[in-house]
């Protein structure tokens, strides 16, 4: 890091005000955010301006000098990519841009969550996909792939590599018995197919949405020192079929049309050739994706990677209720791996169901059905209780007389307000980790009054704040209501 810090002097002639390392995800290479009040002088010679550089520290000379050649290139070739400005000798550390922090990653993230794209997030995915044929085709001329690191080229070596990947660091670590020479077989197969469309485009090899940036409104593309010589279905299939990503199949489809519409602006292409050979290479980036997965996950202990195995084993049964043929060995062998206990029992499309009860301390605090153990219980029998008159004795807090008393007295407020913000901060966290259920409980002395009314106000808060199901449950009244789940408009930039 010290040297970063020198080579940021050298290239600015002022210290850094703040150094912030950033997340690497997957990557072994290490990032820092280098911030100055002043540094450079602006254009007209005047006061210095404030200035922000990425430091990024390799591990390796071969690969930094890869990534170097390929940002050089790219930026010769008017492609959005981040400037390296100044570098070592040695080309193990050097400076690049600040493209910001928004990851396409994140600018989707409603999407992800919910499954429903808002209109400014595919337009941004669109733009992205447009961008990838254009990098593909554009960034391929004059290139030099002998500068790729570690293959100059998407060939058998590279194929055999990421399948004996899935074999050795996931289907083995999954304990599943099945015949080698079998599977090696149909492996061969794949190889075979998969290397009939060779092709001297670029393949970026990993092209997600955490490897693009959004800047001034437009996508930027990072991380792709691993690229080098191939097909170009190899991203599409990364990009489109991200493990998180939740792109339902009809968005999928568009998404593919607007990138052929622009690679044929470059390449003669058959559709359905296209399509046909696709999905060869879905099932062959969805095994790979799995191997990094398990040797991230399972070996190196990294969360961010066992997270993400429910969802590419989600991708792969979806794969499979359509899969070719071609290699029935291998479909058999990933049929049994999606039905192993470990990843039956899991679901990850399962939206979150808040449940609301009211009830009586007299008859116990309601039992949570789910099986997690409960969730919050509020006590409401501080709040000024209706029931002490006669008048309200017969009614419940879902009725006005009972509502008037309770907002006239005032005391239900804040304490409903406290209550909002404990909540709120949960579900949005459950709703972020992939949570189910959720369990939000209101007693009094007879579930009757305070609790109902409490219920009632925290359901229709929940449920117009996140739009997931609401379960209300009035259980001294025996009484059950559901609020469904219903899509949250939200204004993003597009």
């Amino acid at each position: 890091m010290q040297s970063l810090t020198q080579l940021f002097y050298k290239y600015t002639g002022v210290m850094p005000d703040n150094v912030e390392q950033l997340s690497a995800s997957g990557s072994n290479r290490r990032y820092f955010r280098f911030t100055a009040k002043g540094g450079q002088p602006s254009a007209d010679g005047g006061q210095q301006t404030p200035v922000s550089l990425i430091g990024v520290q390799g591990t390796s000379a071969e690969e930094n000098h890869a990534f170097l050649y390929m940002d050089k290139h790219f930026l010769e070739h008017g492609l959005n990519v981040p400037r390296v400005v100044a570098q070592s000798d040695d080309e193990m550390i050097y400076l690049q841009e600040d493209l910001g922090d928004t990851l396409l990653f994140n600018y989707i993230a409603e999407g992800r969550k919910t499954g429903v794209f808002c209109e400014a997030e595919k337009q941004m995915l669109r733009k992205t996909m447009r961008a990838l044929a254009r990098f593909q085709v554009v960034g391929s001329k004059d290139f030099d792939y002998n500068q790729c690191y570690p293959q100059p080229e998407f060939n058998l070596r590279s194929i055999n590599w990421d399948l004996n990947y899935f074999k050795y660091c996931f289907l083995k670590a999954t304990g599943l018995e099945f015949q080698e020479d079998r599977l090696e077989s149909d492996f061969e197969r794949l190889a075979y197919i998969l290397l009939k469309h060779r092709m001297t485009t670029f393949m970026y090899r990993d092209f997600q949405s955490r490897n693009v940036m959004i800047h001034n409104g437009e996508p930027w593309f990072i991380d792709f020192q691993g690229g080098r010589r191939g097909p170009v279905y190899y991203d599409v299939a990364s990009f489109l079929w991200q493990a998180k990503a939740n792109f339902h199949q009809d968005l999928r489809e568009e998404l593919i049309e607007v990138y052929l519409n622009e690679l044929e602006l470059y390449l003669p292409i058959n559709r359905q050739e296209f399509h046909e050979t696709l999905r060869h290479f879905v099932l062959f980036r969805t095994m790979q994706v799995l191997g990094a997965y398990g040797f991230r996950g399972y070996f190196e202990k990294k969360p961010h990677f066992l997270q993400s195995i429910p969802f590419a084993i989600e991708n792969l049964r979806a794969l499979l209720k359509d899969c070719t043929e071609d290699y029935p060995y291998l479909i058999e062998v990933l049929h049994q791996m999606t039905e192993m206990k470990q990843f039956k029992e899991i679901s990850v499309r399962r939206p979150l169901v808040v449940r609301v009860y009211s009830f009586s301390y007299k008859k116990g605090i309601p039992a949570d059905e789910s099986g997690n153990g409960g969730g919050f219980v509020f006590d409401c029998r501080a709040v000024n209780n209706p029931g002490k008159y006669e008048r309200y004795k017969y009614i419940t807090g879902q009725e006005e007389p009972v509502i008037k008393f309770l907002e006239d007295d005032g005391e239900i407020f804040p304490f409903l307000d406290a209550a909002y913000t404990l909540v709120d901060a949960s579900v949005k966290r459950y709703i972020d980790r992939g949570f189910q259920n959720l369990m939000v409980s209101f007693g009094c002395t007879g579930g009757q009054h305070r609790s109902v009314y409490a219920a009632e106000k925290m359901a229709k808060h929940i449920n117009d704040k996140f739009g997931v199901e609401v379960q209300l449950i009035h259980r001294e009244q025996n009484i059950e209501n559901v609020l469904p789940a219903k899509e949250i408009t939200k204004k993003r930039d597009a």
